[in-house]
């Protein structure tokens, strides 16, 4: 049965796990999952997100509430906190440029060794990687990225774990299913299986381990 209570999410994600989490300045993050993150004071994290929205919302919350020890992200512009925890020394932050985020991701998903891009070359991004130069122009190799666990937030799903997004939410969320050992979903609704339609659905229920409905703690 994929459809569980929050305690199960939960009790899977141990301190010092690695994961994955969905969702742009908290647009498609799983609130509900992270909120019981928070509330159960598992630390140790290490995120790797897009970004680590705002103070007050979404990723933000674990940062505030030192839930992580390194975030591997693409900005951090809009949480202070993040910033301020980066000065300190308290949060170890590895920031990589949007793209290169999303092709390693990709990488570390389908079983490739690497990814090269042009992004980076000659600037403070390229310390400590290997540059290969190919038909006369340098690039970085990037290493993939996998994690323990995803944390993805969709708009609905059914039984089986198909997933449906709502837009733009859908995000990262189809990369990090596919470079995580374990995908935990938060949803807004569940459906019988045999109601989506093969066409709408975005992420197939194979990739999906355990689904929540947003809200419901048992």
């Amino acid at each position: 049965m994929k459809v569980v209570g929050m305690k199960k999410i939960v009790s899977l994600i141990e301190k010092g796990s690695s994961v994955m989490i969905g969702g742009f300045l908290g647009c498609g993050s799983p609130d509900s999952i992270i909120d019981e993150i928070v509330k159960n004071e598992i630390s140790g994290l290490t995120l790797v997100a897009n970004d680590t929205a705002f103070p007050e919302t979404g990723i933000g919350k674990l940062i505030v509430n030192k839930c992580a020890s390194k975030i591997v992200v693409s900005h951090i512009g809009t949480n202070p906190e993040t910033q301020r925890q980066m000065i300190d020394g308290e949060l170890e932050v590895e920031l990589v440029p949007q793209g290169t985020l999303a092709e390693r991701i990709r990488a570390g998903g389908v079983g490739l060794g690497g990814v090269l891009t042009p992004t980076g070359v000659g600037t403070v991004v390229q310390d400590g990687k290997k540059v290969l130069t190919v038909d006369g122009r340098d690039y970085l190799m990037e290493l993939p990225l996998r994690a323990d666990f995803a944390l993805v937030k969709a708009k609905k799903a059914d039984y089986f774990g198909n997933l449906v997004f709502s837009l733009t939410a859908r995000n990262f969320n189809p990369l990090m299913v596919l470079a995580c050992d374990t995908v935990l979903v938060e949803v807004e609704e569940i459906v019988p299986i045999g109601s989506l339609s093969p066409d709408e659905i975005h992420i197939p229920g194979v990739f999906v381990h355990y689904i929540v409905v947003g809200g419901r703690v048992q």
